[in-house]
């Protein structure tokens, strides 16, 4: 016997009321196109920075954006890779926080055939990012084994000397020519912006101690020979400027000298054209000149013919009476 829910007895068997199941389905397929919105719509917008490029690939066919900002795409029909735009570098020969040796791209030998270990830390940058992603599978890689080939050929040209002390810049510049002609010719979207050697030492320590005592000597040369031209350029110039004050006051000196020789030579062609005037004149003066230049140094002695006593005149009183009959002034 079974009980109503109005609580009267009945007979056979109580049937189950059925539950509704539209309601879980339709808020299953509202989070289904809820969340496929959602989706859709992160899909649909990316960000690109100052520092990078966008390389937007639809159906296989990449194209190019480099200006930043938020922009648009179709979801899951483009995909977007962002490439950087700024520098960046790799390590030849050692490890970056380590610091360890890396002896099979360090070890090299020189033009003289001696071994020495070299270090370089490469510099590059992206210059076409569809190139980069697409044109060579790793270029970065194809960098670094170009950059190892030109040392090595470099530093082979070169004498151990030069590769440890004096010929590092030229060294540089000659792998950067090499690598940047190279990398134009390949084409594969990365530009060798600097290669630099970090530190060249011979394998062995006694061998290291004589290149630093060298290149010690060299460096105290250099600065004796700097000190040398300072101290040259101090003194120069202060000898130069005496030089220059000589030689004005010696000319000076002559240009006085010949004006003078000039005057007298004139007042004596004047005065010879005067004579010339009259030559009985300059005659009589020509005499009483020398005789005035003569007489003051005479004694005049006057002797009595009755007496025979002699008198001595000093002849100065003399010398200021004119002799031609006038008294001198």
């Amino acid at each position: 016997m079974n009980i109503n829910q109005d609580g009267s007895y009945a007979s056979g068997p109580v049937k189950k009321p059925k539950r509704s199941v539209q309601l879980p389905v339709k808020t299953a397929i509202l989070l289904l196109a809820a969340v496929l919105l959602v989706a859709v719509v992160l899909d649909s917008f990316y960000t690109l920075k100052e520092d990078q490029y966008a390389v937007i690939t639809t159906f296989g066919k990449p194209t190019m954006v480099s200006s930043s900002g938020l922009k648009l795409k179709l979801p899951f029909i483009q995909h977007v890779t962002k490439v950087t735009k700024t520098i960046q570098g790799f390590p030849l020969g050692y490890r970056i926080g380590s610091n360890q040796s890396v002896d099979d791209e360090s070890l090299m030998i020189t033009y003289d055939y001696n071994f020495v270990n070299v270090d370089f830390y490469v510099e590059y940058r992206v210059t076409d990012p569809i190139k980069y992603l697409y044109s060579s599978r790793e270029p970065v890689d194809i960098l670094k084994m170009l950059c190892q080939s030109y040392i090595r050929d470099t530093i082979g040209l070169y004498n151990v000397d030069a590769v440890i002390t004096t010929g590092k810049s030229e060294i540089q510049s000659a792998i950067k020519e090499k690598v940047i002609a190279r990398l134009d010719s390949e084409d594969i979207g990365i530009q060798l912006q600097n290669i630099t050697i970090q530190d060249a030492e011979p394998p062995t320590s006694e061998v290291q101690r004589a290149f630093t005592a060298v290149e010690t000597a060299k460096q105290s040369a250099d600065t004796t020979v700097n000190n040398a031209k300072k101290y040259a350029n101090e003194v120069i110039p202060a000898a130069a400027a005496d030089a220059d004050q000589i030689i004005k006051s010696a000319e000076a000196y002559r240009q006085s000298k010949i004006n003078e020789a000039e005057g007298q030579a004139a007042r004596f062609a004047a005065l010879f054209e005067e004579y010339q005037k009259y030559p009985l004149i300059t005659k009589q003066r020509l005499f009483y000149e020398a005789m005035e230049k003569v007489l003051p140094g005479m004694k005049l002695y006057i002797v009595d013919a009755q007496t025979g006593v002699q008198t001595a005149l000093p002849l100065e009183p003399f010398a200021n009476v004119d002799l031609g009959g006038g008294n001198a002034a």
